[in-house]
């Protein structure tokens, strides 16, 4: 730790070493003046003193003595607290570079790392665990030398004042050095002790908690109270124990620290007595021992500091600092030059292992050709990862080396990698920020631009961190081959539609709000073809369920607030906002409209309580109304106090919030409880009121007009200018069909699916529909227009029809791009140039695997266990570790002709079998007669597994039809592969769907 504080920091070190040296002197003057105060000025012997050869009186010279002390405090102070704030900066900026080094190495761990360290535990190392050591990273010099110094500067001033002044003050610190940390050690094995218990007492208290019902029937309450309250003895003890020893040690301690006064007290006053030395020493001598103390105790709490911090460096820097970590000159600065990897990709020899050293891919030879497209069947989602992550670079060959062309993956810079190999997966990671910024992620490698000087980028590059401006232009289709931003997004638009999603974006961008000064060209045309949207309508016959804006009908789909002022809201309307209106809320009193609204309103609250209660805010249809959870939760409140007073006796704020539900909800989402008369009571309000009241709400709400743009509408509803009803089922979904047609056929279309770019991602895309993450991982993939392109499951949504079509689509939007498609299987393989399977790790051939040699009997035994499981079709998808578990447990089990292997009725204690080698039949035992032959049973079949499952004795007996080999499976091991793997699971329920058939 030591090393990276003084590489780092050792100019700012010594600056502030430096500072801290010039506070000795002003601590020595602060020590020496008050004598000077007493002997010189208060205790002078004539009221004139001579000083530098000047004739002062007295009392002058006592001025001038106590202003002198009065600015040697003020100056120790100022440099002291300049001293912090640089340690502090320091501090800071250490601990800035320290975080920026550990996410930058994170960033260069091996994909198969994440797998065993969590999230959560690289998150508090890089911020809750490294923060104390941001504080000793600044005091790492400073501290000791200005604790050390300003002890060395007290005892000289005492050692000057008298030798036994000074051989007092140090003549103890030996013995508390010693005694106080071997105290404090216990106490600290004490306070260990006390969390485990706690730890124990809180187990205790989750069991009652979760056991109470049990412990009222059964009536152990008591007992369980006692041994609660035995827990809480043991609690108290340890707690005795430790006061006894933590407020001994402070006796001791303040003891020992007021020995050294009781002896300068004594030994001081019997020196001026003798006149050996002065009162104002003796006072001097005092007043600088009191300063002693608390350098000592700084020291001492550094010392156990560096300890502590130095032993969590080593654990912190241990977790960061994987094997196979990429080497860090190929992920800083820029490459020599960026080749294109337009050849043939080698997989020379090449086997990978696992961080468990266990091996997943085993010397594999191939080669794919350039330009070609390459299918890659591996039914093991652990081979497939693997399979993409060695193409990728994001693990390394164990042996072996990979090739393309001319140049080995290994040594490439990551910046070629990045840009010349694209790869997709169904399951993407998206990051906060808007759709467009996670697709145009490849397009960000570097800034093209240079901001003008910023100091806190100044600060950003004085800590250490990256030195590429973060509030710069980072856009360059340059990378695609592209001159400008808007060529890029065209690019974007060809991939989407040519994988098939332009539709169903389009779909999505339709019901999206935008901003019209964002996309000016869209809000034209949504004006433009509203006319022609509105004949298809009519023409369809489609006027009930497409609600046109018309402002002599009441229009149910629209909320209270936006059928009375004939207005679409700018901003969504919530109980904060509605409260700000007081001018509006005042003229709706005016009105009466206050009272006909909250009667609705308490109808409305009566009828979502009757649904959803209180605790049913979370669903889905709730959410679907709009309505805020604590705006209903405090209306639910308020109703019941209007059923008495009515409107009178609420505030702005209570009635907003009764409001937000009837200005939230349309009449449609009501229902009945809105009458006819409410409607038309509006319609008058709206025809006599609206211009009155929109005065005041020219920034919340926005006129509709037919001839402008409405900014709170969709995409949709503005080519309508109207609603869609929500109750209309079938006929509302071809309004829609319909006005996306009309979008389509009048070139809106693109323009609506570009509004998918700026769709906002959540953290982790929480927000985002499932629609969303094949386009998103497939376009992000192919914008930069890679030399390679690996698809892991990438279209797995898709129907085996349309994954045709897009690999069709893919080979014209990119003819010269290597395409590797990974699956689990391929229905048609014969659409590829090369095709290849892999099966645990290996390219099956029909070839006889060879024997491999192994380190011992025990592993040549697990390695054909693992390879008779492998080639069972129900264990053939399982991954690596649960097959190893599987085989570990199984042994071997060989039957002769006609030998019984089990009975019908016997308990399933011996488990399943794997049939390897030879036939069994199946028999169900007859009353009279010989048994029934049910099925026949050979290579591959897995007998007994329904047993297992039902815990029931087994159904049919199973006999040797010819010599038999299998591999017997324990109920335990068996059930645990079940439980844990979903694939094998699923593959059991069609065996078993298949025994249902039979």
């Amino acid at each position: 730790m030591f090393q990276f504080i003084w590489k780092y920091s050792k100019r700012d070190q010594l600056t502030l070493l430096a500072v801290t040296a010039t506070l000795f002197p002003l601590l020595y003057l602060t020590l020496e003046l008050p004598k000077r105060i007493i002997n010189d000025a208060i205790g002078a012997s004539s009221s004139i003193i001579n000083v530098l050869g000047f004739d002062l009186p007295q009392t002058t010279f006592l001025i001038i003595l106590c202003i002198a002390f009065l600015f040697a405090v003020l100056a120790h102070g100022l440099m002291k607290m300049r001293i912090n704030t640089m340690k502090g900066i320091l501090s800071e900026r250490m601990l800035r570079r320290f975080r920026y080094q550990l996410i930058n190495r994170a960033l260069r761990f091996p994909q198969p790392y994440f797998e065993r360290v969590s999230q959560g535990e690289m998150v508090s190392m890089i911020t809750a665990e490294s923060e104390p050591m941001g504080g000793l990273m600044g005091d790492a010099i400073s501290q000791p030398v200005l604790q050390a110094g300003q002890m060395i500067t007290i005892l000289s001033f005492l050692f000057l004042q008298s030798f036994w002044f000074g051989l007092a003050a140090i003549a103890l610190i030996p013995l508390q050095a010693w005694l106080i940390p071997k105290l404090q050690r216990q106490i600290n094995l004490l306070n260990k002790t006390r969390i485990q218990e706690v730890r124990v007492l809180a187990a205790q208290i989750g069991e009652n908690a979760a056991g109470a019902a049990t412990l009222r029937a059964n009536g152990g309450w008591r007992y369980r109270r006692s041994m609660i309250s035995d827990q809480l003895s043991r609690l108290f003890a340890i707690r005795f124990e430790i006061y006894q020893k933590k407020f001994f040690m402070k006796f001791i301690n303040n003891f020992i620290s007021q020995l050294t006064p009781f002896l300068f007290y004594l030994v001081g006053g019997l020196l001026v007595l003798q006149g050996s030395v002065s009162l104002g020493a003796l006072v001097a001598a005092l007043a600088a021992y009191k300063d002693l103390s608390s350098p000592w105790k700084e020291l001492l709490t550094y010392y156990n500091q560096t300890q502590d911090m130095s032993l969590r460096w080593d654990v912190v820097i241990e977790r960061f600092a994987p094997t196979g970590m990429q080497d860090e000159a190929l992920f800083e600065g820029e490459p020599k030059d960026r080749p294109h990897l337009n050849g043939d990709i080698v997989l020379d020899r090449v086997s990978v292992r696992d961080m468990d050293g266990n091996q997943v891919l085993d010397d594999l030879n191939l080669k794919f050709p350039a330009g070609k497209t390459i299918g890659i069947a591996a039914p093991s989602e652990e081979d497939r990862r693997a399979m993409a992550e060695l193409l990728t670079r994001e693990i390394l060959p164990g042996s072996g080396h990979v090739k393309i062309g001319d140049h080995d993956l290994a040594s490439l810079h990551q910046a070629v990698v990045a840009a010349r190999i694209g790869y997709a997966t169904s399951r993407p990671v998206m990051f906060q920020g808007s759709l467009g910024d996670n697709v145009m992620m490849p397009m960000r490698y570097r800034p093209v631009s240079i901001p003008e000087a910023d100091s806190e980028f100044a600060e950003t590059l004085r800590a250490g961190n990256s030195d590429d401006p973060f509030r710069a232009d980072w856009l360059d289709p340059s990378l695609a081959g592209l001159k400008s931003p808007e060529e890029l997004r065209d690019w974007w638009l060809k991939l989407i539609d040519g994988m098939g999603s332009g539709a169903a974006l389009f779909q999505r961008g339709a019901d999206q709000v935008f901003d019209p000064e964002e996309h000016p060209a869209l809000a034209r045309k949504l004006v433009e073809l509203r006319p022609i949207v509105q004949q298809a309508v009519r023409r369809a016959e489609l006027d009930q369920q497409a609600l046109i804006f018309d402002r002599k009908v009441y229009n149910p789909a629209l909320p209270v607030a936006e059928n009375l002022l004939f207005a679409t809201p700018r901003v969504p309307v919530t109980q904060e906002l509605l409260a700000q209106q007081t001018v509006f809320l005042g003229q709706l009193r005016e009105l009466g409209l206050d009272e006909t609204l909250i009667g609705l309103t308490r109808d409305v609250i009566d009828m979502l309580r009757q649904i959803f209660g209180l605790d049913g805010t979370d669903h889905p249809l709730f959410r679907k109304l709009g309505l805020q959870a604590q705006t209903y939760e405090a209306a639910v409140e308020l109703v019941e106090r209007t059923r008495q007073e009515g409107a009178s006796g609420l505030d702005d704020g209570q009635l907003a919030n009764l409001l937000a539900v009837p200005f939230v909800i349309s009449a449609e989402q009501i229902g009945p409880a809105f009458t006819d008369e409410l409607k038309n009571r509006i319609l008058e309000l709206r025809a006599s009121h609206s211009d009155k009241l929109m005065e005041r709400l020219q920034d919340v709400f926005v006129p509709l007009n037919q001839a402008e743009f409405a900014p709170g509408l969709t995409v949709m509803e503005n080519a309508l200018f109207g609603k869609v009803s929500q109750i209309g089922g079938g006929r509302s979904d071809e309004v829609r069909k319909l006005i996306a047609d009309v979008l389509s056929e009048n070139g809106a279309r693109s323009l609506v699916v570009a509004l998918i770019y700026d769709i906002p991602v959540a953290l982790g895309g929480q927000n985002l529909p499932a629609v969303f993450a094949e386009p998103l991982a497939f376009t992000r993939a192919t914008i930069k227009k890679p030399d390679i392109l690996i698809l892991e499951n990438a279209l797995a949504s898709y129907d085996m029809e349309t994954q045709v079509a897009v690999y069709k689509n893919l080979r014209e939007l990119l003819p010269e791009t290597t395409v590797i498609y990974l699956n689990d299987q391929f229905q048609n393989p014969n659409v590829f140039d090369m095709y290849v399977e892999i099966r645990q790790g290996r390219v099956v051939t029909d070839e006889k695997p060879e024997d491999v040699e192994e380190d011992s009997a025990s592993s040549a035994d697990l390695a054909r266990k693992l390879r008779a499981l492998e080639q069972t079709p129900l264990f053939s998808g399982l991954d690596r570790r649960q097959l190893r578990l599987l085989a570990f447990g199984a042994r071997w089990f060989n039957a002769s002709a006609g030998e019984v292997i089990f009975l019908k009725d016997d308990q399933p204690t011996d488990g399943a079998y794997v049939v390897l080698e030879g036939e069994a039949g199946l028999y169900l035992p007859q009353p009279d007669g010989p048994d029934k032959l049910i099925l026949t049973v050979g290579s591959g079949a897995l007998v007994g597994e329904l047993g297992l499952i039902r815990k029931e004795p087994r159904a049919l007996s199973m006999i040797a039809e010819t010599d038999l080999a299998c591999l017997r499976i324990g109920e335990e091991e068996f059930l645990a592969v079940v439980e844990n793997d979903a694939a094998t699971a699923f593959k059991l329920m069609q065996v078993i769907a298949g025994y249902v058939s039979n």
